[in-house]
């Protein structure tokens, strides 16, 4: 059933993804790709950093084999400036990440894309290195209901 389909799914991309800084974590039938900001994009840019395409590429092959799932990506900044300059860049980071999986023939259909700005937090972000964590991309792999 689903959680079968789901566990070939995040197989494949543990092993896709292995030693790239992404981490694959499970919430039961939902497979979750944190990539940090030290791997996708520069401090408040949205252009994705070319060694990022090699772990987008490998995620969009995964994606096209696994195509019975909704992707959710979600854009996240650190608290540093403007709470409207933080949301636009979180959201523009979520796009690109999107549209360049699109680009590489998945099904445009499959995507929800939110920006939470600095909204949703996993770190503080009184330290250098809790603001890093905060400047993520999360992928959200979900089955078809």
């Amino acid at each position: 059933g689903i959680g079968a389909y789901q566990d070939r799914q995040e197989a494949k991309l543990r092993d896709e993804l292995r030693n790239t800084g992404v981490s694959v974590t499970r919430r039961g039938d939902v497979i979750v790709l944190n990539m940090p900001s030290n791997i996708t994009f520069a401090s408040g840019q949205d252009t994705i950093r070319a060694e990022f395409f090699r772990v987008l590429n490998s995620v969009s092959l995964v994606l096209k084999e696994y195509n019975r799932t909704l992707v959710n990506v979600y854009g996240h900044t650190d608290s540093d400036g403007a709470n409207v300059y933080n949301q636009q860049l979180s959201e523009r980071r979520a796009v690109n990440v999107a549209q360049y999986l699109v680009q590489k023939g998945t099904d445009t259909r499959r995507y929800h894309v939110i920006g939470y700005g600095e909204e949703r937090p996993v770190a503080s972000n009184a330290s250098a290195s809790g603001k890093a964590a905060n400047r993520r991309v999360e992928i959200e792999i979900e089955p078809l209901k």
